[in-house]
């Protein structure tokens, strides 16, 4: 028999999240580790759970995930945005929560890119009148 299991793809800034839902108690693996041991912060760990408690899901569910590319934030927001779209196909009635929340606009803010005469994308060499 085939177990049932929901999708969805996470990004911010660099990173890229690939979620799945499987029916379960609430454990949430990335990267073949446990949330508690990926990212340390609890800021950080409240953030990626927040999607499964506003829908009241959060034991509903085990998260399997894959994270790849940018830094920690950006892996957490690419991880919240991909459970959020894995919970939309679980079920069309948490939309308006997770539309509400924010959780399902993609973030478009992306690094600058460096100009040429400048150090970075906006720092000009130090002036200097002789």
């Amino acid at each position: 028999m085939a177990q049932l299991q929901y999708y969805g793809t996470g990004r911010r800034k660099k990173a890229i999240a690939r979620v799945r839902l499987l029916p379960g108690e609430g454990r949430i693996m990335v990267n073949k580790k446990d949330l508690d041991d990926y990212f340390g912060l609890d800021g950080l760990k409240r953030q990626v759970r927040r999607p499964l408690e506003v829908t009241g899901t959060a034991n509903k569910f085990n998260v399997v995930a894959c994270v790849e590319g940018g830094g920690t934030s950006g892996q957490v927001g690419a991880l919240r945005h991909g459970i959020a779209r894995a919970l939309l196909e679980a079920g069309a009635e948490y939309r308006p929560i997770l539309k509400k929340e924010g959780f399902l606009t993609r973030d478009p803010r992306m690094t600058e890119r460096k100009k040429y005469g400048l150090k970075k994308a906006r720092r000009a060499p130090q002036f200097s009148k002789r």
